[in-house]
């Protein structure tokens, strides 16, 4: 299959090419000097001359208190992007998989939330994001949404400054002699390798056309993520709970945003192993 990664160079995109590498598929990897997802006369000639049979949109605007501050920046990308592929993808009979993410939901559920609850975003970034989910879902013809959570992975984020949260982590172990981090929001880390061989696994299988969870197994909180971090690198610092209100929140985010994998068990094609297994290879690099 000729496969068209959108985001080849991002954090979820660059592991997602890698995955794909590993098989016999055809790949365009395509970054934003190739294509801007906001400008449909850019999407139809790229996507129109390069033909692929599957478009994966990992492009995106995600930093979420810039979304706030340039809406109309967010909803071009976030909404009219995914929009534009998914009219481009029927003209050329492709299938669209684009990437959502788990802000979609408000955490008031405090379960898992699975494919059918109902979304009720808080911020600008997630109503543009869930918007792109239902211009998908109304126009393409053959899709698949992926809502992912808590990503990271060894590519910078080009996004957020190129530092994910581990990274981040890590590099506050080696300058600070204490680190705090907040224990009030509850995710589910996932790393962007499982997120690539997972979405493999959904096209070597034929999985069915549809909205998708894909994230690590388990949860934890930002504090426990960190916790998990230092207990695998083992630094040198003080590790305490940040104090309410210690670090300022700019932008109201979900306070439980645990998505569980449905759909993939439902098919029995899920792989996504849980959050400490695919730390613990970030980290020592059996991954790479």
């Amino acid at each position: 299959m000729k496969i068209a990664v959108i985001g080849a160079d991002g954090q979820l995109g660059t592991d997602i090419c890698k995955a794909l590498d590993k098989t016999d598929h055809s790949l365009a990897r395509l970054t934003i000097a190739h294509i801007d997802v906001a400008d449909m006369d850019s999407v139809s000639r790229v996507l129109e001359e390069s033909t692929p049979q599957l478009v994966i949109n990992t492009a995106a605007f995600h930093h979420v208190e810039k979304c706030e501050e340039e809406t109309a920046r967010a909803f071009a990308v976030n909404a009219l992007g995914p929009r534009n592929l998914a009219k481009v993808c029927n003209r050329i009979d492709a299938a669209l998989m684009h990437i959502s993410t788990d802000y979609v939901f408000d955490g008031k559920k405090k379960a898992p939330y699975i494919e059918t609850d109902a979304p009720m975003p808080l911020n600008v970034y997630a109503n543009t994001k869930l918007s792109g989910e239902y211009f998908v879902r109304a126009t393409a013809n053959k899709y698949y949404i992926l809502r992912v959570s808590g990503i990271y992975g060894k590519s910078p984020c080009l996004g957020k400054g190129g530092v994910n949260f581990v990274e981040l982590m890590l590099k506050l172990s080696r300058e600070r002699d204490e680190v705090r981090v907040v224990d009030d929001e509850i995710l589910t880390p996932t790393s962007t390798v499982e997120i690539g061989n997972q979405i493999v696994k959904m096209i070597d299988c034929n999985a069915q056309y549809g909205l998708y969870h894909a994230t690590a197994e388990g949860e934890c909180s930002w504090y426990e993520f960190a916790g998990e971090i230092f207990n695998i690198t083992k630094p040198n610092i003080k590790f305490n709970k940040a104090a309410p209100g210690e670090f300022a929140v700019k932008v109201n985010r979900p306070s439980y945003s645990v998505l569980e994998n449905k759909f993939l068990k439902d098919q029995g094609i899920n792989i996504i192993r849980h959050w400490k297994e695919g730390l613990r290879e970030y980290l020592t690099g059996k991954n790479e």
